[in-house]
């Protein structure tokens, strides 16, 4: 499995980032193959997390890109600095 996990600093308004997410991105992320698991996180203080599971390296490669053009089209006013991004093999996990 893969992970890809995308840190947002500054969001303006967290519960309408949340609310747009879970209307319109996360149908997006069950479209790409391999899919397991999306979760969008409010860590506090402005800061939100998103964290996409894949079977393969593929699939958490176009949730980024997905998640550049959600970003620009739906959520550049709420989330104003560019996320600190990391994709990885998972190597453990429950």
């Amino acid at each position: 499995m893969y992970a890809a996990v995308r840190r947002y600093e500054g969001v303006t308004d967290p519960a309408e980032a949340g609310r747009r997410v879970n209307e319109g991105f996360v149908s997006l992320m069950r479209e790409v193959p391999g899919f397991v698991a999306y979760y969008w996180i409010d860590a506090g203080n402005g800061v939100m997390v998103s964290t996409s599971v894949f079977r393969d390296q593929a699939g958490a490669e176009e949730s980024i890109s997905r998640a550049v053009d959600f970003v620009r089209d739906q959520l550049a006013s709420l989330l104003p600095n560019p996320p600190q991004v990391t994709t990885g093999e998972v190597v453990a996990s429950a």
